[in-house]
Parts: C-alpha cells; structure tokens; sequence
C-alpha cells in the first residue's frame, strides 16, 4: 500500500475530551485513488480512524423512494414503512446494522498500516496549526482538476433554472406511475 498523500482537517480543540470527533482526513494511495471522509475519533482505547460509511436505505413498497432503514414513514408518499423486528429497539449493535462503509481495508494488517499512518499525520498537523502562521489544509480542490470560471452572473442565473429543472427531471424518473409527466407540461 502506497500512501502519497494524507489531509487532516482539525475539528475542534484537539485537547477538549468532551469532542470525540477530532478530524476529518484523505487519503490519496499512489496519486491515483482518494478516499474521502475518513474520521478521527477518540475512543475509550485511543483515537482510532472510522472508515467513510452511508447509512442504509429501504424502500418504500407503495412509491419506491429510499429511506433510512428505521423510518416509520416514508419521506415522500407518507406512506407506513414496515420495520423488521432485527432494527427494531437500539443499543450498539443495532447501529452498526444501519450503517454500512463505503471504502474500507480488506484484512486486519492494512487497517492497522493505514490507521498509524493517519494518526503520525493527525499528531503532525496538530503541532503545525500550534505554530504561529498556520493556515489549515484545504479540501476544496480535491475535486477539480481545472476549475471552469463563470464570466457574469447573467451567464450563472441563465445556467442555474437549466440546472435545477434538470435535477428535477432527474430525481422523478424511475418512480413508477407517480407522476404521469402531465404535471410538466402544463406547467412549461
């Protein structure tokens, strides 16, 4: 495992016990891969690092939307969601069931590998932001390799109901019969 390049983003006082979320880092393997939203926590053994996770969804039998797996009603129908007697209660173990991580290692050695090398980087961070001219590592340019300039704002307002219309049209296909696209029409 080739690790090129490790951003930390300090979160809070790095000495206050009260905030178990110490930062947020990225790990770029080979100048070639990143993995985002990495988290420093301090647990009761240490700090440790939690792997970027999404929460699990279900979907709703009468429209289809995704929703969070404990819901009891769906986000856009209204709808009464089944919950599964396995999700239903809480405690620890429940938690980890609705949440799932989006990259992780695939054996113990290379969690390990990867978790020395972002907490050297964290401790290495907090002494540089102690020193006086510390300007803290950026993550907005992870993003982009070129960014592309918008000349007015006429331009931008122009781009922007393009945009949101076609998010729109996005986020309605594939709903089954919820809307018969007559709705659009007349409203054009």
């Amino acid at each position: 495992m080739n690790i090129s390049e490790i951003r930390i983003k300090l979160m809070g006082d790095p000495d206050d016990p009260r905030d178990k979320l110490k930062a947020f880092c990225s790990v770029t393997f080979s100048n070639e891969i990143v993995i985002r939203d990495l988290k420093i926590i301090d647990g009761s053994r240490g700090l440790f690092l939690a792997m970027p996770s999404r929460k699990l969804m279900s979907r709703c039998p009468g429209c289809g939307a995704k929703n969070p797996l404990r819901s009891r009603y769906c986000n856009d129908c209204g709808g009464r969601l089944h919950i599964p007697a396995e999700l239903r209660g809480s405690g620890q173990q429940l938690s980890r069931k609705l949440y799932a991580d989006v990259a992780h290692p695939i054996h113990a050695e290379a969690r390990q590998a990867l978790q020395d090398a972002v907490i050297v980087a964290y401790h290495e961070e907090i002494e540089a932001s102690k020193r006086e001219g510390y300007v803290p590592t950026r993550f907005d340019d992870l993003d982009y390799d070129e960014l592309v300039p918008v000349e007015d704002d006429a331009q931008q307002q122009a781009a922007e109901p393009r945009a949101a219309k076609s998010r729109g049209d996005a986020r309605n296909r594939g709903r089954g019969s919820r809307s018969s696209g007559a709705e659009g029409v007349a409203g054009a």
